[in-house]
């Protein structure tokens, strides 16, 4: 009666295995792994941005590999293991920048993480103008560009 009694389980190396495929298939049907990287206080905006992903009417396509909850810790390097990961995961790092972007406790540091790591960091803001009040990690640096969200698609 029965087999191994394994319940129809694989080894934990297939599971690694069956994950990447799943990423490499994502991947290979056009779509960005992308780390968004925002103040909490805009996470009513980055939602949007998000959904428009999921939209079938939307010609932007991509995985979002960034943080939706905050991590519930007060140990700061906790959750910089954590948004590494999240970081290392993805292709390229979307700075939502806004007024707000500039007071953020994590923009900087996510931002300095993603070069780090040697991914693209594209920031991007809402309307025809940027906010005047850039973060210190994309003003100080001339490779970030600093685009329209509506122009996301062309630019990734």
């Amino acid at each position: 009666m029965g087999g191994g009694g394994t319940g129809g389980y694989r080894n934990i190396g297939d599971v690694d295995k069956l994950l990447q495929e799943a990423k490499d298939r994502l991947n290979s049907e056009g779509r960005k792994n992308l780390f968004i990287s925002f103040a909490y206080e805009d996470a009513n905006e980055v939602n949007l941005l998000r959904g428009q992903a999921k939209s079938e009417r939307s010609d932007i396509e991509f995985n979002d590999w960034s943080v939706k909850d905050a991590f519930d810790s007060k140990n700061a390097d906790y959750i910089k293991r954590q948004i590494t990961e999240r970081i290392r995961q993805s292709s390229t790092t979307v700075v939502y920048v806004s007024e707000q972007t500039q007071n953020s406790r994590w923009v900087n540091w996510e931002v300095q993480k993603s070069l780090e790591l040697g991914k693209r960091v594209i920031a991007v803001h809402k309307g025809d103008t940027a906010p005047t009040n850039l973060p210190d990690s994309v003003r100080n640096n001339p490779d970030i560009a600093v685009e329209r969200w509506s122009n996301l698609k062309n630019i990734l």
